[in-house]
């Protein structure tokens, strides 16, 4: 079963998002606390949204993501940051249920786009998503500022 997360699920979002660092060998890197989900996925005006996939009325999954805007298009496109499947339920559909309404989701909301990130070295993602009818984008490449470069650019003026 798919759902909307409440703030009920704050302490299963956290235990997940850990999972999810430790399925990507950076068990180390979440510095996300409940205050920081509270404050920006669950106030008036929400930074994020969050499913929860449950196989028998236990939390197993979720997907989290949010809206950007596309100047060309001019329609809003869905990104989903992080879609994590523990890996005792992975085989049992919760992953594509999720893509699935995250996809309706996607259609309801008039976005021209649906698009995520994947690591490279994370095969077995990519040939799911393959099948699904996504594609790789060629010829982007991600970029990141962080840390004290963000704060360098902010300075400047």
């Amino acid at each position: 079963m798919i759902r909307e997360a409440t703030k009920e699920d704050i302490p299963e979002i956290l235990r997940l998002i850990q999972l999810l660092a430790e399925y990507e060998k950076e068990p180390d890197a979440v510095k996300t606390t409940a205050e920081d989900l509270l404050r920006d996925g669950f106030s008036d005006k929400p930074y994020f949204n969050c499913l929860m996939a449950e196989h028998e009325g236990v939390v197993r999954g979720f997907a989290l993501y949010f809206y950007n805007w596309s100047t060309w298009e001019g329609r809003p496109s869905l990104y989903l940051e992080d879609l994590f499947v523990e890996p005792e339920a992975r085989g049992s559909g919760l992953g594509l249920e999720l893509l699935k309404t995250l996809a309706g989701i996607a259609v309801e909301k008039n976005c021209k786009r649906f698009e995520w990130s994947v690591l490279d070295w994370n095969q077995l993602a990519r040939d799911f998503y393959h099948k699904l009818g996504a594609k790789h984008m060629e010829g982007w490449l991600p970029y990141r500022m962080e840390g004290e470069a963000l704060k360098r650019l902010a300075e400047k003026g």
